[in-house]
């Protein structure tokens, strides 16, 4: 089997910039703290960190996630059969993630004083790259959908 990039469409590629752009976020600030009394995973504030600094299990979990879209494009590029239609697990992982991003962001900021913990552009990048990879799996779903009959019909 050959790999055909001419495969690929556009959800693909959207999910994929998706990914690569969540693998970087991980590396861009995402907290920051605003006092000295404000700590985070052995660093004290004021200071800016990244999430690979902040979180020692969940920068391995979007990392993983971010990888979803590189294989779904493999996939499709190889032509290889699923027993599942192509683009949902990589849209189950995307939601994952973006789970993680918004609990870590909204609901549960890591740290000793939530309050002086303010979010940083990383943050907001991954959220964008977690939405690509949804929206891009969404498509890639919405073409591999079998057609579906009106009730009463055999």
């Amino acid at each position: 089997m050959a790999l055909d990039l001419s495969k690929l469409s556009r959800g693909e590629i959207i999910a994929t910039i998706g990914g690569v752009i969540l693998v970087v976020a991980v590396f861009l600030p995402w907290f920051h703290l605003n006092t000295a009394n404000a700590h985070l995973n052995g660093h004290s504030g004021p200071a800016s960190l990244s999430e690979w600094q902040a979180q020692a299990i969940v920068r391995y979990l979007l990392l993983a996630s971010a990888i979803a879209p590189l294989v779904l494009a493999w996939i499709i590029a190889r032509d290889h059969a699923l027993s599942w239609p192509r683009g949902e697990l990589t849209g189950i992982v995307a939601i994952i993630a973006l789970f993680l991003i918004g609990y870590f962001g909204l609901i549960s900021r890591p740290g000793t004083l939530r309050a002086e913990t303010s979010l940083q552009p990383g943050w907001y990048v991954a959220l964008v790259g977690a939405l690509a990879m949804l929206y891009g799996a969404a498509r890639r779903s919405e073409r591999e959908a079998p057609a579906r009959k009106p009730p009463g019909v055999i």
